[in-house]
Formats: C-alpha cells, structure tokens, sequence
C-alpha cells in the first residue's frame, strides 16, 4: 500500500472518529481533554482513570461514549463493603438441577465505569486486575471471555481521603491513561446553566459499531513510527530510573520511575494522538504530547519533590526537557 492509499484509508477512519466524538461533545460541553483521553484509552486498547472532583460530568461522560459506540454500559459503585463477587459474579445453586451455575456480575459489559474505585478494599481491586489485565474472569473452576471491546474507566476524587484505599502502584500501571478533569471556564459553564435551565441537555445516537472501533485500532496500528522517535520514546522511560538519571537535576525528585510498560504505552499512544492530528507517521511533539498522561501515575515522587511542592506534571516537564529530541 502506497503513501496516498494509506493516508486516503487514514482519512475515512478519521471520519469515523469524527463522527463518533461530535455526538459526544453534543452532551458534553467543553471537556476537550477529557473527551480525548476517552478515546485515546479505547483507541490504545488501554483503560483510563480520571480523577476530578464531583460534578464534572465524568459518568456522563462515559455513558455517552457507550451509547455513541453501541456497546453494552455497566456502572459500579465502589463502596467499602463490596465484593469481588459483586464485581465479578458467582455460582448460584440450582435446586431443580442440583448443579452451580454461573451468575455474571456487571464486569461482563464492553465498558465499565469503576466509580470512585479508591474506595473498594484491595481484595475488590484485585478482583478487577484480571479483568482488566487478560481480558477475562474466572468464577469457579472456568475461566469467562470478556467482551470485545472491553474498556474500564475508574474514576477517583482527589479532594476526599477519608475511607479510601489508595490504589497500588501495580494497579496503577495498568491504566494506560490517568487524565485530569478539570474545571469547565466561564463561557463552559454559562452554556451548561442555560441547557440545564431550559432542558435542553442534548442527546446521544448510535453512531459507530464495536466493529468499527476495530478498524480505527487497525489503522492506527497501521501509522509509521521511526527508528529515532522509538528510542526517544525509550530514553524518556529510561531517563526517569535511577539509574539513568543521576547527572540530571531532577533526579532527586523521583523516587521509582516508569516500567517498560510505560514506553508501550507511549508507542500507542503516540499513534493515536498523530492520529487525531490526521498524520499518517509519529513525530517527537506526538510522544509530549501524551507523556504527562501515560507517565504521571507510574512516576513514584520523592519526599523532596513533596517539600518543594511539585507535581508528576512538574517532574515530566523537566523530564521532556533533559531529553534530547530527535
């Protein structure tokens, strides 16, 4: 396939996605990197955790990704007594039979909204690593497919600690996004109170197929990467461990750098974001332009950076600076 039929090929897929998120942003207003981060979860094979503050239209959010894709929605409430069985389902008795039978929980759905899933006990968490992680659940002795597609978006409060179990590194990891939610400006706002006055909340149509959303993974898998930008990629992962990192001056602010994991999922990425821009081949503003989502919950800070008040954010920022770009 020549550069013309590959970027004629990349256009359609464009019009796809296009589509697809403009019904979305028909209900949500604003939220620009929110709406992305979805996407970018979904189109990555990856799942997403957001955190923001009550009220920011997250579940909305997630609701109308499922009905814009056609695909089946289950929200879970993440409380201090649930249990991996409400999660992931049961044998149940069958009396007339004398056998178990399996009851499927709610994580049998094409997308899953983990709310507040800091407030689940480690034993409910770990529950949903194998889901999240093979893509499937085991109830008894046999093991259960999940659907495809099959995307967890978990959602945490970054203001309430109280009763919560913060969520282990190794949890962490798996999500291939942490994006913040942030608050909507004042035209934002202003255009939510009029809808909201006049019940005018706007609706969400079917405008993709599960089946679809394989062909945009298909395509995106398709766009180039070049020899330089992976080892750019692999030299910023690199650059944040201790042992690569010690003549640098942000060193001292990192305590545990990112796993491998990290540089796959900056490849992927990095795909989609070149992608969204409708380019055909990655370039090095495509990897910064996603590092502080992919690394900001894998960078572990130090006591020092704490004293000093930075971030992940601030951390990634000298991070991408240190590094050469090719």
């Amino acid at each position: 396939m020549d550069i013309q039929q590959i970027q004629e090929e990349l256009n359609s897929a464009r019009q796809l996605y296009s589509r697809a998120r403009d019904n979305i942003a028909a209900v949500i207003v604003g939220q620009k990197g929110m709406i992305d981060g979805l996407f970018m979860g979904i189109l990555a094979g990856g799942h997403v955790l957001l955190e923001g503050v009550p009220g920011l239209a997250k579940t909305l959010a997630v609701k109308s990704l499922a009905q814009s894709i056609d695909a089946s929605f289950k929200r879970i409430q993440f409380t201090p007594d649930l249990l991996p069985a409400d999660l992931t389902g049961t044998l149940v008795y069958r009396q007339q039979t004398g056998e178990f039978v399996p009851r499927k929980g709610p994580v049998f759905s094409n997308i899953i909204l983990a709310d507040e899933i800091n407030r689940a006990p480690a034993k409910v968490q770990s529950a949903l690593l194998e889901a999240m992680e093979e893509k499937q659940v085991t109830i008894g002795d046999n093991t259960y497919p999940l659907p495809d597609p099959f995307f967890v978006l978990a959602t945490q409060n970054p203001i309430e600690h109280e009763g919560t179990y913060p969520l282990p590194e190794a949890q962490l990891d798996r999500f291939i996004l942490k994006v913040l939610v942030s608050y909507p400006g004042v035209e934002e706002e202003l255009e939510i109170l009029r809808r909201a006055g006049t019940g005018n909340l706007g609706a969400v149509s079917r405008a993709v197929f599960p089946g679809d959303i394989r062909r945009l993974q298909e395509v995106i898998q398709g766009i180039s990467v070049d020899g330089r930008i992976e080892v750019y990629i692999v030299s910023l992962v690199s650059a944040s461990r201790e042992k690569q990192r010690g003549h640098n001056s942000y060193s001292r602010y990192i305590e545990f750098g990112a796993s491998p994991r990290a540089a796959i999922y900056l490849y992927r990425c990095a795909k989609v974001q070149a992608f969204f821009e409708g380019r055909a081949y990655v370039i090095p503003e495509d990897v910064k332009a996603v590092a502080p989502a992919v690394l900001r919950h894998r960078i572990v800070l130090s006591y020092e950076a704490e004293s000093d008040e930075l971030t992940a954010d601030d951390v990634i920022k000298n991070l991408l600076g240190a590094v050469s770009v090719p």
